[in-house]
C-alpha cells in the first residue's frame, strides 16, 4: 500500500457515506462522512489509530446528537400536536345519508365512511350537515352543524 495512506482511506470512507446519504433518506450518514473526513485531517497530521478512532466517534455522534435536537427545535417547533383516531373526529363535519331520529340511530359519512350516528338535538333529515359532539363505541353522536349567518349586504337604492 505505497500510494494509499490512512487518511487516503478516510477520504474514502467519507465518500461513501455521502454516497449512502444521497441514496437513503434520514439524513444520518451525512455526519459520519464530516467525522471521516476530519479524521482524514487528523491521520494526515500524524496522529495514531486510537486517536483517530476517537476522533471519528466523538465527531461523528455529536453532530449526530447536534442535528436532532437543532432540527427537531426547528422543524417542530409550530407543529400542533397531530390527532388521530377518535380524537380526529371531534368536531369533525359529516352528512347525514340515513335520516337520524330524535330516539334511534341513523347513518352520516364522514371522511367516505358511514358510520351509525345518534343525535343530540333531535330528529335530522337526510343531506343535513352535522358535527361529531362524541363518540360512544362504535356510534357518532352528532349535531347540526353551526353555519356562520349569512350577511346580507343592503341594497343601495337609485335615487
Amino acid at each position: 500500500m505505497d500510494f494509499l495512506s490512512v487518511w487516503h482511506l478516510w477520504v474514502i470512507a467519507g465518500l461513501i457515506a455521502i454516497a449512502l446519504e444521497i441514496k437513503l433518506s434520514g439524513f444520518v450518514m451525512l455526519w459520519f462522512a464530516v467525522g471521516a473526513f476530519v479524521t482524514a485531517l487528523a491521520a494526515a497530521l500524524g496522529f495514531g489509530p486510537a486517536v483517530q478512532t476517537l476522533m471519528f466517534t466523538l465527531v461523528s455522534l455529536s453532530l449526530f446528537a447536534a442535528s436532532r435536537t437543532i432540527f427537531q427545535q426547528f422543524f417542530m417547533r409550530n407543529a400542533p400536536p397531530m390527532k388521530i383516531g377518535a380524537e380526529a373526529m371531534m368536531g369533525a363535519e359529516a352528512t347525514v345519508v340515513d335520516a337520524v331520529p330524535a330516539l334511534g340511530s341513523g347513518t352520516v359519512r364522514i371522511n367516505g365512511e358511514l358510520w351509525a350516528a345518534r343525535s343530540v338535538d333531535g330528529a335530522i333529515a337526510p343531506g343535513e350537515l352535522v358535527e361529531v359532539a362524541s363518540i360512544d363505541g362504535l356510534k357518532l353522536k352528532v349535531r347540526r352543524a353551526q353555519q356562520a349567518p349569512m350577511e346580507i349586504a343592503p341594497s343601495k337604492e337609485k335615487q
